[in-house]
């Protein structure tokens, strides 16, 4: 207890304002920024030489004050996976960046191991916005039945697994919850996934979706470029984030950095996938009630519609064109419903060369029946079918 001495008084006045004027330590936590990009980059296959150049490209901009770039890269190569914090340099040949963990090999093909990373991720680079990618070969939503060592998304050579299009939805659900909010944007570097099936998986996890309809080159996605503007504007909307890749991918190879190559990319606004599942579900009933020679004649629209790669990954909105215009009776107010809610989900993206005129997003249409069987079981439980009930339509078609 202290006295009433005045040198005590001046020493319990000292005390009391260090008490109160405690300088901050560096170590009470990380600086919350406006951005974390956290990217699942999957060099577990053929792929693997590309990793290098993508993450060679992020170090030509590196993180700033605003942004952080945060990679989980596991490599044949190098045989570990990296946790690396993205730091700028001039070495265009070599990765430089600081290994903030260095892990035994991990599943690139397990879903958990993608949650994993994006739990250490927000814990670790907190941020007003995250933007999640996976890098990898991609396939849209389901397993091929030829011998391409690509299956859904995030193929891993050493574990023979791959993250299916249900599980990439969960990941997105739990990412949402660790976030405290709806993921700012996901992205697929990697092929095929603009699908309207992989989009319904994640739209009440995910605000906005990127990503293409057909293959993408070895490259994907250009990093450099897109990545100077994001630093640029680090304040910058989801919205327009996603548009800056989706521009920036297009310029790439519609004689950009990467010269001319045929491509296709899209931002997708999942806020606008219920109307969009509501278009097709009003369109789905009028298909299904279509008489055996009119579906013969939706048949042949489908195999005249621009397809990606698989002949029944279709672009959907140039399949509602063609229907549209053919002689089969239905009435015109459910396409123009369709195309309005197509251009608002899409709210940018088409493509180069050859697929200029698609429409940004893809769905099934197998027109064979021996792919429908081959997949109808595993598509009747999708949450676009669940919402559209497509597969009705398809399995008449394919009667």
């Amino acid at each position: 207890m202290f006295t009433n001495h005045p040198k005590s008084m001046v020493f319990l006045f000292f005390l009391i304002l260090a008490l109160f004027h405690q300088p901050l330590k560096a170590n009470e936590g990380p600086v919350e920024k406006e951005w974390t990009f956290l990217l699942f980059l999957n060099g577990h296959n053929n792929l693997d030489y590309f990793s290098d150049f993508n993450v060679n490209q992020m170090e030509e901009v590196g993180s700033s004050d605003q942004v952080n770039m945060v990679v989980q890269w596991a490599s044949l190569k190098n045989q570990d996976t990296k946790r690396l914090y993205i730091q700028k340099d001039s070495n265009l040949s070599q990765v430089t960046s600081p290994a903030v963990e260095i892990l035994s090999p991990v599943d690139m093909g397990d879903y958990q191991q993608l949650i994993e990373f994006i739990r250490w991720g927000v814990a670790k680079y907190p941020a007003k916005k995250y933007m999640i990618a996976v890098w990898n070969h991609g396939n849209g939503w389901y397993l091929p039945r030829t011998s391409l060592g690509a299956r859904d998304i995030s193929y891993d050579d050493l574990s023979g697994n791959h993250i299916t299009t249900e599980q990439l939805g969960m990941a997105m659900a739990e990412a949402a919850k660790i976030i405290g909010h709806k993921v700012d944007i996901y992205g697929s570097d990697a092929c095929l996934m603009a699908m309207a099936e992989v989009a319904a998986e994640m739209k009440d996890s995910v605000s906005f979706m990127v990503g293409s309809e057909e293959v993408e080159p070895g490259y994907g996605w250009p990093y450099n470029t897109w990545m100077k503007r994001w630093v640029e504007n680090s304040r910058a909307s989801a919205d327009e984030v996603a548009k800056a890749l989706t521009e920036e991918y297009l310029k790439a190879y519609d004689g950009g950095i990467y010269g001319y190559q045929d491509v296709t990319f899209s931002t997708m606004d999942l806020s606008h996938l219920d109307t969009l599942m509501s278009s097709v579900k009003a369109l789905n009933v009028s298909l299904t009630e279509l008489s055996a020679n009119d579906l013969k004649t939706v048949e042949a629209a489908a195999n005249a519609t621009q397809s990606f790669t698989y002949d029944d990954y279709r672009d959907l909105g140039e399949f509602g064109k063609r229907v549209a215009a053919s002689s089969v009776g239905i009435h015109a107010g459910l396409f123009t419903d369709l195309n309005q809610a197509i251009s608002q989900f899409v709210v940018l993206g088409k493509g180069t060369g050859i697929y200029k005129e698609v429409s940004g997003v893809s769905v099934w249409i197998p027109t064979s029946d021996y792919d429908l069987r081959q997949h109808q079981e595993r598509y009747a439980k999708l949450n676009f079918n669940q919402n559209t009930q497509w597969l009705l339509f398809l399995q008449k078609l394919n009667k």
